[in-house]
Order: structure tokens, then sequence, then C-alpha cells
């Protein structure tokens, strides 16, 4: 039988302790929790934790020492007597490893849990998670990351390549682009026009001066401006 408490949300007894800071009934029990919306169907779990602490006793009454722990107001003040239920309730772990509890990592934890109160790994895990939990509470942080963490890659992290989007292609409704239209062929000037006019005279073998005069004289003027 597990000796150390445990629940599968340890949250949930975060919330408790914060509400108990602020207002601790004479009486807290599995209603109580209820009533608080928390631990759904896991009620006695959290009450199992608040005993273990000695915060409330076996009939769910609240001890002296417990109302004394959650009024006292100033957080530093709070941390530091909730460290000290805290270690008297784990004074197995304490008396082995002093100060040095407050910083094990959840396999640590667990192994110690395991190894302790002969539960499965499931329940040392979750027994872990309570033990995380109220250290926090506490004000204490571990200072060695969790085995089940990945670890950050050292080195400069490298900057992602950003992708030049290419621009996209204007579509035709109706089939591929029109070819580039080409001016038609202007006329060409007159200047550059060339005429070239035979004219062919059959003189009469007869003819006198005058007739060949009569001739050329026509041609002049019907054939030149």
């Amino acid at each position: 039988m597990a000796t150390h408490p445990y629940i599968s949300g340890p949250g949930n007894v975060t919330q408790m302790i914060q509400f108990l800071r602020k207002n601790f009934p004479a009486t807290v029990n599995s209603d109580t929790v209820k009533r608080l919306g928390l631990a759904s169907n896991n009620e006695s779990y959290v009450i199992n934790v608040l005993q273990f602490l000695k915060l409330v006793d076996e009939q769910g009454k609240r001890t002296d020492k417990g109302h004394e722990v959650m009024t006292i107001h100033d957080d530093p003040s709070f941390h530091e007597a909730f460290s000290d239920l805290v270690r008297t309730a784990y004074a197995d772990l304490f008396e082995l490893r002093g100060d040095d509890a407050w910083n094990f990592t959840r396999n640590q934890l667990t192994s110690y849990f395991r190894s302790v109160d002969k539960t499965s790994d499931i329940i040392g895990s979750r027994q872990a998670g309570v033990f995380i939990a109220l250290r926090e509470l506490a004000g204490h942080q571990a200072s060695e990351p969790d085995g089940n963490l990945r670890a950050k890659p050292s080195g400069p992290r490298a900057k992602p390549a950003t992708s030049v989007r290419p621009k996209p292609a204007q579509a035709y409704a109706s089939g591929p682009p029109p070819a580039a239209s080409t001016p038609p062929p202007t006329a060409k000037v007159k200047a550059d026009m060339a005429l070239t006019v035979r004219i062919e005279i059959n003189l009469p073998a007869e003819g006198t001066q005058e007739t060949y005069d009569a001739i050329f004289k026509s041609i002049k003027a019907n054939l030149f401006p």
C-alpha cells in the first residue's frame, strides 16, 4: 500500500491549496472538493494530500498548524512555512537526501517512491507529480531538467530559409496570349517610285520634217506634264 499520496491530476491539489489560502473552512471533506468543481470522482485523493500534510485531521477538521500556515498572506513567508509542512510530511525523503530532494527530477522521484512503496510505474509517477506540485507551492523549482523533457539544441539557432514565391503567370480565358501585332506596311512614298515608259515611234519613210516635228510635239504635250 502506498504511504505517499498520489492523484492523476496534481493540478487539482494546487488549486485546492490556493483556495484554502483564500478561505479555509472549519471542515474540509470530499463534498467541499466537489462543490469547488475539483477532481471529479477523485475528491478523496485531494483529501488524502491535505491529511498527509496535516492541514486537516482524519475527520476533515482543519488543524491549528494548517490554519496558521494557510492564513499567511505574504508569499515569501508562506513559502517558508509551507516548505516546513512538506519537509515534515516527506520526512523519509529529506532524511535520506536532504535539501537535494527539492531538486529531484520526476524520474528520480518516481524511482524513489516506487522503491519505498513498492508501487507500479503509474502510481510512482503520480506520487512524483504530487510532490512536484507541493514543492512549487513552497516556492521551489527543480534546477535540473526533467529526464523526460527533450534537451534544447545548443548553438545558434538557424534562421529558416525564406522562399521567394514566383509571380503567377497571367491567365488567359480564351487560349494563349495574343501575339504582338505588327503594324501594316506603309505605302511607299511617291518619291521612292520609279516609272519607266518606253515609247516606240514608227516614223513614215516618206514623212517630211514638218511631220516629224508634229509627232514629237504631240508626245511632249501628252506624255509630260
